[in-house]
């Protein structure tokens, strides 16, 4: 016996697979690539990262100042 709910969940998984997906023009494009570009006057923007951790810490060392490591692991889209 099927319940009200399974017939509600089965009809919108069916419209949501046979939805089409928006277009994206040149303005929608344009629009969200502004939205999703940070501004480089963000602070973290002005930090000197460095990318070999060797020289970060002989230059740390050598200021007198802390170091701060950024580790991940994993898909950079799905960090673990």
């Amino acid at each position: 016996m099927r319940t009200p709910l399974v017939g509600l969940v089965t009809a919108a998984v069916a419209a949501t697979c046979t939805a089409q997906a928006p277009t994206l023009d040149d303005a929608r494009f344009a629009a969200l690539q502004r939205q999703l570009t940070p501004d480089p006057r963000e602070t973290w923007r002005t930090i000197p990262w460095r990318i070999s951790l060797l020289d970060a810490q002989a230059e740390a060392a050598a200021e007198q100042k802390p170091l701060f490591v950024w580790a991940m692991d994993g898909h950079p889209l799905g960090c673990t």
